[in-house]
């Protein structure tokens, strides 16, 4: 793998494993910011597009929905997967349209990555019209087995302290929107009303081997990939996959706490 940071070789992964699953809390944030039918909807940090294609069944033909991500090869996926979709290569900062295009701005389990999260937001806000909604959804559960057994397989192979810079790179700031109360903080501090969040919790059911493929292309499993090569990395994935066999049932159920939120632009 070229840079552990870059999405793109990992793409295809993503659509097959993670998609599906994150399909249902994509269609759960759309409903909460209600977009109007005839509509515009951006949805930043996009992926293959599942909260994209939520966004265009809620505007209908009428309406215009966009998914935007850096990643080209998620882009590129979302396309195959997904062709009457709209995608545009574009990051939160920065945004390339207009002040006030849209009605709706999502973001889904987005906000934590960001570098600036209060930069992000004020771009997102920007390109909303005035009353329109920004909707985030974000992580809120604590490790469970499941996590903790990869981490500890993770630390067979790489030190903690060569982990730690990863978790900071990736996601600086799931920690911190985990909590309800922040989350809701950053969207006030940002200059939105109205703000209110739901807990909802999501039951995803994946085989063994789907489970840890999953892992495997989220930031640890990309980093750890890139510092064995690809010998020691096949070595790794089977004990990996031997681990789970012996302490996890096939298929296996996992259990996931999310925090939707959503707040006006006056």
């Amino acid at each position: 793998m070229d840079d552990w940071r870059s999405y793109d070789e990992v793409a295809e992964t993503y659509e097959r494993v993670h998609a599906p699953r994150l399909s249902e809390p994509a269609r759960d944030l759309i409903a909460l910011a209600a977009p109007p039918p005839g509509g515009r909807v951006l949805d930043v940090g996009t992926g293959t597009g599942v909260a994209a294609e939520a966004g265009e069944a809620a505007v209908d033909d009428s309406g215009l929905t966009i998914g935007i991500d850096p990643s080209l090869g998620m882009l590129a996926t979302g396309r195959r997967a997904r062709p009457k979709l709209r995608f545009a290569a574009a990051s939160a900062i920065d945004l390339p349209f207009r002040d006030g295009t849209f009605d709706v701005v999502t973001a889904n389990f987005v906000i934590s990555h960001f570098t600036k999260y209060q930069t992000a937001l004020y771009d997102m806000i920007r390109v909303l019209r005035p009353a329109g909604r920004l909707a985030v959804s974000s992580w809120s559960d604590k490790k469970d087995e499941l996590q903790r057994t990869w981490g500890e397989m993770v630390e067979t192979v790489v030190p903690r302290e060569m982990l730690q810079p990863v978790w900071a790179a990736a996601a600086p700031w799931h920690e911190r929107f985990t909590d309800r109360a922040k989350l809701e903080e950053a969207l006030l501090d940002a200059g939105l009303r109205h703000v209110r969040t739901e807990p909802r919790e999501y039951h995803f059911r994946y085989s063994l081997d789907e489970y840890v493929s999953g892992l495997e292309i989220w930031a640890t499993g990309r980093f750890v990939r890139g510092m064995l090569g690809e010998g020691q990395w096949e070595d790794f994935r089977k004990k990996v996959r031997g681990v789970f066999a012996e302490r996890f049932p096939d298929p296996l159920n996992d259990y996931r706490d999310v925090w939707l939120a959503v707040g006006t632009k006056p």
